[in-house]
């Protein structure tokens, strides 16, 4: 999966794994966090973009929600993918 320009966003997953698991917990997580990072770097830049923030923020609530529930299912694969992608104090 490559963004529009021509970029390859998916650093550390299997090319076999991207096209099996895109609605696993650890993918949507992963997407979550690339786009939280793109938006707090256009943030720094526009600080008065406050539709961005909103959403920002809510992509934030839906990260921890994510995080909240496999960190309760499996927390094996939640240490490992906070660690990986380091969003998180371990």
């Amino acid at each position: 999966m490559k963004k529009k320009g021509g970029r390859n966003f998916l650093g550390f997953m299997v090319k076999e794994e991207k096209e099996e698991n895109r609605g696993s917990v650890e993918f949507q997580v992963f997407s979550f966090t690339n786009k939280i990072r793109r938006l707090a770097s256009h943030l720094e830049l526009h600080k008065k973009d406050f539709s961005s923030e909103r959403g920002l923020r809510i992509l934030l609530g839906k990260r921890r929600r994510l995080l909240a529930y496999l960190a309760k299912k499996n927390r094996v694969h939640y240490k490992k993918l906070i660690s990986q992608l380091n969003i998180r104090e371990q």
